[in-house]
């Protein structure tokens, strides 16, 4: 894929006629026997995430790999989520690497080319990151992204009822949130693409609309990742709070995509590829037409 990271996922989301995105969250004891018996086996989690892809492909505008969820496999988990994220690519789907990186110096960096880098890197095309050890430990995502033209989807307001705990932390009278928005408004127009967006991503949780807006003050040009909707509550009109028109980000998906009560019930592959294109013609049309 050849391009910026804003610039293709705008033109995706165009293409495909709403903002959504697939969350990839392989739970082993949902995925359907159809695909082998993932509680063990890594090459039926790998079956399954490629018929997810196949399906997503001009259905979506982006997918997004929860790096978390193959790692308990080990090598191989890895290895199989690398290579879902080389098969995305081919398939035309951005792929946003939910890895949520966070560390210093040298690591970070190891990080960076481990996520953006070519191989034996992801080559994925953003990577999320949390800012929380300060800006210096996003900057080797930066500069590889700033090199590349690639995406880094920063923590900012994330969609957890947990987050109150640090992010609505006052500093200076304002919510720590907000302060680590105004961080990175440098980073926003440092990231600039042909497309008006940025490469700058920033997670902007469904489940805070009002927030969302007043992020987008501080941040206007940078794309929102907006995890939330769906099987965590949040109406496609909160999710879509942030956005411009329907462009300037990307709404998250996963359960109700991958899990959908009829894909669970399916006895035969027919039938799972039409449970799983009904939930994504479902969440297109709920998010365009709101």
């Amino acid at each position: 894929m050849s391009g910026a990271f804003a610039d293709r996922l705008t033109e995706a989301t165009r293409a495909c006629g709403a903002p959504l995105c697939v969350g990839l969250d392989p739970f082993p004891h949902r995925i359907p026997a159809l695909f082998g018996d993932a509680r063990g086996d890594v090459g039926a989690v790998e079956k399954f995430s490629e018929a997810i892809l196949e399906r997503a492909a001009g259905k979506c505008a982006a997918v997004k790999p929860q790096i978390g969820l193959f790692e308990p496999y080990g090598p191989e988990g890895f290895a199989a989520a690398r290579a879902l994220t080389a098969k995305a690519r081919t398939l035309g789907l951005p792929v946003i690497l939910d890895a949520k990186r966070g560390d210093i110096g040298t690591t970070a960096e190891g990080y960076a080319r481990a996520t953006l880098g070519p191989a034996p890197g992801f080559d994925a095309d953003c990577v999320t990151v949390n800012p929380y050890l300060g800006l210096d430990s996003l900057e080797p995502f930066l500069a590889l992204a700033e090199a590349t033209g690639k995406g880094v989807a920063v923590l900012v307001r994330t969609s957890n009822p947990g987050a109150r705990d640090v992010q609505d932390l006052l500093v200076d009278g304002a919510p720590l949130w907000t302060r680590v928005a105004e961080m990175l408004k440098p980073t926003m127009d440092r990231l600039a693409s042909g497309s008006g967006w940025s490469n700058l991503m920033v997670v902007a949780g469904a489940t805070w609309p009002e927030e969302a807006r007043r992020l987008r003050t501080i941040l206007p040009t940078a794309l929102f990742l907006v995890p939330g909707y769906g099987a965590q509550g949040a109406s496609a009109a909160d999710a879509l709070a942030g956005l411009v028109g329907g462009f300037g980000g990307i709404v998250s998906a996963s359960r109700s995509i991958l899990y959908p009560s009829a894909a669970t019930a399916a006895r035969t592959m027919s039938d799972w590829n039409a449970a799983i294109d009904d939930a994504l013609l479902a969440a297109r049309t709920e998010l365009s037409a709101t």
